[in-house]
């Protein structure tokens, strides 16, 4: 499985950064079908889905970033992101990029946000 996500960094509160999880070679043959999702772990607490990007583009979020976090995708650049603007501190932590078709999962390393106030 080979999903490499980036981007990641230290920003103080109100800024903002764009994480990009590139999948050149996954345990799926072809991208675009993919439903990818960001998923982030704070300190201490659970691993919880940040937002979601179907193959047909439709969006999902978590209420906690609506407005301030747009996820999207390049399906040739077999590319998803994930623009993070107004950051918070309570956004800390590991980001996880996640690739789905039919209930089959694949997972890339984490990339460490940390906000400061």
């Amino acid at each position: 499985v080979q999903l490499q996500a980036s981007g990641g960094g230290l920003v103080q509160a109100g800024g903002s950064l764009r994480l990009s999880c590139r999948a050149p070679r996954t345990i799926f043959s072809v991208f675009s079908p993919l439903n990818m999702a960001w998923y982030r772990q704070g300190p201490g607490k659970q691993r919880e889905l940040v937002a979601r990007i179907t193959s047909g583009g439709n969006t999902y979020y978590v209420d906690s970033v609506k407005g301030r976090f747009t996820i999207s995708r390049d399906n040739s650049r077999k590319t998803v992101y994930l623009q993070m603007n107004n950051l918070k501190p309570e956004d800390t932590g590991d980001y996880y990029c996640n690739a789905e078709r039919s209930g089959i999962n694949s997972w890339g390393q984490g990339t460490l946000v940390t906000v400061s106030s």
